[in-house]
């Protein structure tokens, strides 16, 4: 490394720009006082809030009610960029690699970054919307057959068909059932993966729900215009006229570039201790990618915000044990 890039090492370079990334940049430039980047691949903020569900209420973060996804991003962002931390957006990062005096590089697929230590905030990692392998619902894409709503309102006064039956089918079934004329959600087997609250809720409005039932066929000329389901106990069939078919059957996740790294790994996520320290020195994870031995995995934005807080404090401390893990509360101090 040059004299000149040692001028471009920061104190924590922060890999992806979700919720907890976002979070984890702002403590770290203006709680800790740390030379902070953020490195993200999409060409946004946000991570899954902006990409999967931007305008889904969010109900289990402190301090609001209810927020849409979107808006707590927007107030992330701001509180991030507060303490003007660099963020580099459109950027994958594709090797790390240890030098001398312990700074780590970070290669992506357009620039190189130096930096003391890393935080991994990716989420789940690269998200691929699984499928359901069927050719005449997969001629439809972006045609009437969506894997992700990016805008609510698209669906006014639409007969709308949602297959699934985790949070995101049962959340959107709700979420749509006041915009669109019809919502019909459709579910393989008898039991829900959701939260209990919203299944309740499910079951108490005007949606139809179709359990145990699949989709056999889609239909249409230029654009979906019918979909046929069909009770996979019985055999009987049902055709609905339906304008979109929203598939929320989950997404496979890619996590094989952190093995690649040299990262343990507990299935597809990260192995970290209490202080979310990975086996690496220097590289620590939070939030959803990161799977905490001696503790209870939550994948829960909140519980990402906290894990963000202890992987800076224990970053602080790494480049300089004269510092106290501790930074003490905000109110006894004024922010940096």
């Amino acid at each position: 490394m040059t004299d000149s890039s040692l001028q471009d090492v920061y104190d924590i370079t922060i890999i992806g720009a979700g919720p907890t990334g976002l979070y984890a940049a702002f403590y770290a430039s203006g709680m800790r006082g740390m030379k902070t980047k953020i490195i993200e691949a999409l060409d946004k903020v946000g991570g899954q809030l902006t990409i999967l569900y931007p305008d889904k209420y969010i109900y289990d973060v402190a301090g609001f009610p209810k927020i849409l996804a979107k808006d707590l991003v927007r107030q992330l962002e701001y509180q991030a960029l507060s303490h003007n931390p660099t963020v580099v957006l459109g950027e994958y990062v594709k090797e790390i690699e240890f030098l001398k005096d312990k700074i780590i590089m970070l290669k992506t697929d357009k620039n190189v970054h130096y930096t003391k230590t890393a935080l991994i905030c990716t989420g789940r990692g690269a998200l691929k919307p699984r499928k359901l392998n069927n050719p005449s619902v997969e001629r439809f894409e972006g045609r009437g057959v969506y894997y992700q709503v990016t805008d609510k309102w698209q669906f006014r006064d639409k007969q709308v068909m949602i297959v699934g039956g985790g949070d995101s089918a049962v959340d959107w079934a709700l979420e749509l059932k006041d915009i669109a004329s019809q919502v019909i959600l459709v579910h393989r087997r008898e039991g829900f993966r959701a939260h209990e609250r919203s299944v309740a809720e499910l079951f108490n409005s005007p949606i139809k729900v179709m359990i145990p039932y699949e989709v056999k066929e889609a239909y249409g000329s230029d654009k979906l215009e019918s979909v046929k389901i069909f009770n996979n106990k019985t055999g009987e069939e049902e055709l609905f006229k339906i304008d979109s078919l929203i598939l929320q059957l989950g997404y496979e996740v890619d996590s094989s570039i952190f093995r690649r790294w040299g990262l343990e790994m507990i299935d597809n996520f990260i192995k970290v201790n209490g202080r979310m320290e990975t086996n690496l020195p220097g590289v620590y994870a939070a939030g959803d990618i990161a799977y905490p031995i001696d503790s209870v995995k939550l994948n829960l934005i909140v519980v990402g915000f906290a894990q963000a807080a202890i992987a800076v404090n224990m970053a602080k401390n790494y480049i300089d044990p004269s510092s106290s893990i501790f930074p003490g509360h905000s109110s006894e101090k004024r922010v940096i």
